[in-house]
């Protein structure tokens, strides 16, 4: 059994209140009297994509267990790179594959700089064909990313999904190791399927969306930060409970 707590879209930009809800779900998972094995960040994880930022990122992620993360339309590659991993400043995607407990897990790059959707592209479809096909049959591995690849039927979220979803559910069709999907990027907890897959979608820690049943106003302030802990048993069954943290 692989256990993994799931946050998006921190929106770090050095305001008291982006700090103060960032930390206080750190200092929930790290109070945790058994730990996770890992913590998924998928994406916007600053608010301008400034170095400052991401050094602050870095300061409130820091944990016990390791912390694994994906770029969304937020976030700046480069200062990416250089303040939060600690590299070499390239433009190119941000691909990461980890190997946690029996499961591995491909974070991918879906942002298009400049733009709020997304798109995985092919060099980068080209890596997680590649890393999947190194695994054995019965693996069990998950891909995370940024934008969902499907509509969740709020104009704000949906004008910004991945584009082209066809050539990752034809790569999700030819690997049966992969257990499921996990984005970020619409505000909201969510689930639905992808590629006959489960599609989990993890509450935002800045704020929350509003669907159009709940008002006009899409961003709603007042919600505490949410996380999602995936349980991923030895079949391959994924079990997701959500939490908010007050």
């Amino acid at each position: 059994m692989t256990l993994l707590a799931h946050i998006s879209d921190l929106h770090l930009d050095g305001s008291e209140r982006a700090t103060r809800r960032a930390t206080r779900v750190m200092d929930y998972l790290r109070a945790l009297p058994h730990p996770v094995d890992a913590l998924l960040v998928t994406g916007d994880i600053a608010d301008h994509g400034e170095e400052a930022e991401y050094e602050e990122a870095a300061r409130i992620l820091a944990a016990p267990f390791p912390v694994l993360a994906c770029p969304g339309n937020h976030d700046a590659r480069p200062a990416y790179r250089k303040a939060l991993l600690g590299q070499a400043p390239d433009p190119g995607p941000v691909n990461q594959v980890h190997h946690i407990a029996d499961t591995t897990i491909l974070m991918c790059d879906s942002t298009i700089p400049g733009r709020d959707e997304g798109r995985l592209d092919a060099d980068t479809l080209a890596w997680i064909d590649a890393t999947l096909t190194a695994l054995p049959q019965d693996a069990t591995a998950l891909i995370a990313f940024h934008q969902p690849p499907v509509a969740l039927h709020h104009p704000l979220p949906d004008s910004g999904m991945l584009q082209e979803p066809g050539q990752l559910a034809d790569l999700i069709d030819a690997h049966p190791q992969v257990a499921a999907v996990l984005t970020g990027h619409a505000h909201t907890a969510a689930a639905s399927t992808f590629a006959a897959r489960p599609l989990i979608v993890a509450p935002a820690i800045t704020w929350t969306l509003r669907m159009p049943w709940e008002g006009d106003q899409a961003a709603d302030r007042d919600q505490p930060p949410g996380l999602a802990f995936h349980v991923l048993s030895d079949d391959r069954r994924l079990t997701t409970h959500y939490r908010v943290v007050l």
